[in-house]
């Protein structure tokens, strides 16, 4: 069973083929930081972002300096650790290395936009120094630090305590923190702003996906492996943290917009988070418990691949075909 304290390490016979395809499939969209260009971002943050947006670009900058290495923390610690399923720990090993890919983009982006040194330390330490940053960190921490000393999942509590560490990060940290970043950066886009943000956004997106995925197809096993799990009572614990996270993502968006952007607003965020949350549930298995719209037209399509002219800019925006015989590339049908 998935949550067994028996180590398996057989890949045949495969137990769950599910997190090989997982696997095989998130090697499709491998990109590296030298395909970046943040060169025309550097001349809007000079010359077309007014101090309103600057400000809430510079939290966006703080809370990406150190959001992924978080992530990849639990990771290694705790989601490697006590899933017992060979070909899952694949997809985990591809995506660490996403992770990693993320941090270094981000490192990047501070590099880019955040000239001054001073600037820089301050972004990188945000976690423990701004309030609506670290009130995410704490976040995240407060359910790391839940299972921090379980060494073997032996006992039901502790397999649940895991669990609900595994929901924390699939549908709180990564499916409501980064998506609510992922829409400040795509309103920027649809205002045609900063090009290079939403090229790199437009990747990482993909990986966040395929991450909460691998995530929720892992808590679909659990449902069926331990159906005694899943009673009233975790749905209203779910659905409480859920709630708690949606109000520490709206301290964020509260400072992040403190100045005022037109076009979007705390409501309109709320609604947005809203509608995540309810789309996390539904994946794990819950009910709605919103009922919210979209409010955001520019987020229907984020994860639409845009089409390049060849002669205007390097093809960029790909997938890696895989083969058996070869490696081919594979674009959009519309291309």
């Amino acid at each position: 069973m998935i949550l067994s304290t028996e180590l398996d390490l057989t890949l045949r016979p495969m137990k769950y083929p599910q997190f090989f395809k997982l696997y095989r499939d998130s090697q499709k969209n491998i990109w590296t930081t030298d395909e970046l260009d943040f060169s025309v971002d550097f001349e809007h943050l000079r010359d077309r972002i007014p101090e309103k947006e600057a400000h809430m670009i510079k939290r966006l900058v703080a809370f990406f300096a150190t959001a992924d290495n978080l992530v990849a923390h639990n990771l290694v610690l705790n989601f490697y650790k006590h899933v017992n399923s060979p070909e899952y720990r694949m997809f985990l090993g591809k995506q660490l290395y996403d992770e990693m890919l993320h941090v270094e983009t981000y490192l990047l982006l501070v590099d880019n936009y955040i000239p001054d040194m001073d600037e820089r330390k301050e972004a990188f330490d945000a976690y423990k120094t701004i309030p609506s940053v670290k009130k995410k960190a704490d976040f995240c921490f407060k359910y790391m630090d839940s299972i921090d000393q379980l060494d073997k999942l032996d006992a039901d509590e502790k397999k649940l305590q895991f669990l609900k560490n595994m929901i924390c990060f699939a549908a709180c940290v990564e499916g409501l923190f980064f998506f609510g970043s992922f829409a400040y950066v795509y309103f920027l886009r649809n205002k045609g702003l900063l090009p290079g943000l939403a090229a790199a956004t437009n990747w990482i997106f993909r990986d966040e996906s395929m991450h909460i995925e691998g995530a929720m197809q892992v808590i679909s096993v659990i449902r069926q492996e331990y159906p005694q799990f899943f009673t009233e009572m975790l749905e209203a614990e779910v659905r409480r943290m859920m709630e708690e996270a949606i109000e520490v993502e709206m301290n964020f968006c509260e400072d992040a917009l403190a100045m005022g952007v037109a076009g979007i607003s705390p409501v309109l965020m709320r609604q947005y988070l809203e509608y995540c949350a309810d789309q996390r549930l539904v994946q794990m298995g819950f009910q709605k418990r919103y009922s919210s719209k979209n409010p955001f037209p520019f987020m229907v399509l984020q994860d639409v691949q845009p089409l390049t002219n060849f002669f205007e800019k390097r093809v960029t925006e790909y997938q890696k075909g895989l083969s058996t015989k070869k490696e081919a590339i594979v674009f959009d049908e519309a291309f």
